[in-house]
């Protein structure tokens, strides 16, 4: 696997009927204090997806590289990571990551 980074650390979730609204202030504040600060991280962004349903949302965090999620997100980086009452608002949910240091023109 690449790690040239930056690495995109993209959540997608399908969200429970009626809870898009709170999932999106929850990502404001809690998913937001998961990553920023961390060492190696550049940012985050997230919204409600376009395409997908009205009920998909994603929060994307920018990291210098792979190794730098890792130091993160240790041994289960490759999970989905579920702060405290997630669940109860996620139908369901992935991670990807991408390395944005090859093949992408901005």
């Amino acid at each position: 696997m690449p790690n040239g980074g930056p690495v995109l650390r993209i959540f997608e979730v399908r969200v429970k009927d009626g809870h898009v609204k709170e999932l999106l202030e929850s990502f404001a504040t809690t998913s937001a204090k998961v990553v920023d600060g961390q060492p190696g991280n550049r940012g985050y962004f997230f919204g409600q997806c376009i395409q997908g349903g009205e009920n998909t949302v994603m929060f994307v965090s920018v990291w210098n590289d792979l190794d730098a999620v890792k130091l993160r997100f240790g041994d289960s980086w490759q999970e989905s990571y579920l702060p405290e009452g997630y669940e109860e608002l996620i139908e369901t949910c992935s991670i990807r990551h991408v390395d944005t240091g090859v093949g992408w023109h901005i």
